[in-house]
């Protein structure tokens, strides 16, 4: 017990950033403790606000569920980013190059403000008409377009939260990044029910005081990360330098970016049109989808620390030389991750109604939330492998074949399946559902035959 309890302790200090040497399990274990704290912390975002969203009520919640399902799009192209910026920082400090490692950060985040910039100003601008498009009534999106308007504006503060993260884990600080999360997701909770509901001096919101204490929590944890990323001390440093224009390394990065993002927005663009299948049944029907959503999310994160554990020592152990590694690796997290899904799913489809309740006692919102909840825990066992090897192929430096992936699963499998089982089968919203967990399960399939192949070990970026 007191080994392991300093082995915790290692895990949160992040005394080790490089991890082409030594026990492998010990490397999977430093690495993913503070990656799963990290997306915990991430996937609290969501979490907290809801809750204190649902206190105001459906609509609100609706609001919260119909911008998510858009914003989405910024998330992929954040996610595809930092999945990139993880891929090269990796490879460049296997292969000892710290000082490239630097200068790649600092290309990372001249490309994230340009690309937030270009997704955050239409987001701003037509708030009403996404909501509409969305399927939004008139009231709602009296009351919800300036949480959507706001939510946009911060889309420097989401881009660069994921994308330095990345940079973070790919340099196996991820201690830091977890550090960033801690400290974002603190602001969050306090202000949260601060602006929403205008205590003390503050005045009362609404669903526009979650936007509000959102957006300064991420703006504080990216002002974190610049800091350690600046400081001599770090595992690679930026300098004022490393953020001028530097083309070789922008190239690379957006040719990795490219398919990154793009496999990310196949699955986020598969989510929009659930969430548009759903709202033809009404507020209470996307209320619950957004309630099971943010639940599943808590589990999903967590386990994507895991996987971008995996992506890290897949991509140092192929900059030091070392594939077979960088293999074993890969598969020893997606076990370990098999195995954290089957326990929480478990509880969770046991648990269903009691953990609805916590944040809704609306009888139909709850019964949706609930089967939701029980269908998707349904396909954990496969979705915990299927997470673990893609990430692996994507630390490897190969996002193309992963964006091919999503496409066969997300939308020739589970959009064309969502609305034959909700709308021709007249299945309702179980249909929507049963898509998805089938079609992860698919994709975990795929994702194993393609990872034995071992084609992502002569991948060179």
């Amino acid at each position: 017990m007191t080994k392991f309890i300093r082995l915790f302790l290692a895990a949160l200090r992040g005394s080790e950033t490089n991890f082409t040497s030594g026990s492998i399990n010990r490397a999977i274990f430093l690495l993913s403790v503070p990656m799963i704290l990290e997306m915990v912390m991430e996937s609290l975002f969501a979490v907290v606000d809801v809750f204190f969203v649902a206190k105001i009520g459906t609509q609100a919640i609706a609001t919260v569920g119909l911008t998510e399902s858009v914003l989405t799009i910024v998330y992929s192209i954040a996610i595809g980013l930092s999945t990139a910026a993880t891929a090269l920082v990796s490879r460049r400090v296997g292969e000892d190059n710290h000082r490239e490692a630097g200068r790649t950060v600092g290309q990372v985040i001249l490309v994230s403000l340009l690309v937030a910039v270009l997704m955050g100003i239409p987001g701003f601008l037509f708030a009403e008409q996404i909501l509409r498009v969305m399927g939004g009534d008139e009231r709602l999106i009296a009351n919800g377009a300036g949480f959507t308007r706001m939510i946009f504006a911060s889309s420097p503060a989401i881009i660069l939260l994921y994308t330095l993260s990345g940079c973070l884990r790919g340099s196996g600080d991820a201690s830091v990044a977890m550090r960033s999360l801690w400290l974002a997701n603190g602001v969050n909770i306090v202000l949260c029910p601060v602006f929403i509901f205008g205590l003390g001096p503050f005045p009362e919101l609404g669903v526009m005081g979650s936007a509000v204490a959102t957006t300064m929590g991420r703006s504080v944890g990216v002002l974190y990360q610049l800091y350690m990323l600046t400081r001599s001390k770090g595992a690679i440093q930026v300098l004022r330098a490393d953020v001028t224009p530097d083309t070789d390394i922008i190239r690379n990065l957006l040719s990795l970016a490219v398919g990154g993002t793009s496999q990310f927005l196949v699955g986020s663009a598969s989510w929009i049109f659930l969430t548009r299948i759903l709202s033809t049944y009404g507020s209470d029907v996307v209320a619950g989808y957004t309630i099971a959503i943010r639940i599943i999310v808590f589990t999903i994160l967590p386990s994507w620390g895991l996987a971008n554990a995996a992506a890290t020592l897949v991509g140092q152990n192929l900059g030091a030389g070392q594939p077979e590694r960088a293999e074993t690796s890969a598969w020893r997290a997606a076990f370990c991750n098999m195995l954290f899904l089957a326990a929480v799913g478990a509880g969770f489809f046991l648990g269903a109604t009691e953990i609805v309740g916590l944040f809704d006692n609306n009888v139909r919102v709850v019964e949706i939330a609930v089967e939701c909840l029980r269908v998707f825990c349904l396909g954990y066992l496969f979705m915990a492998y299927g997470m673990v090897l893609s990430q692996a192929l994507n630390g490897a430096g190969d996002t193309r074949t992963p964006t091919i992936i999503n496409i066969i699963c997300f939308w020739l499998v589970e959009i064309p399946l969502a609305y034959t089982l909700a709308n021709l089968l007249n299945w309702g919203p179980p249909g929507v559902f049963w898509s998805v967990a089938i079609s992860e399960t698919l994709l975990a399939v795929i994702a194993v035959f393609v990872f034995r192949r071992g084609r992502w070990k002569t991948v060179q970026v």
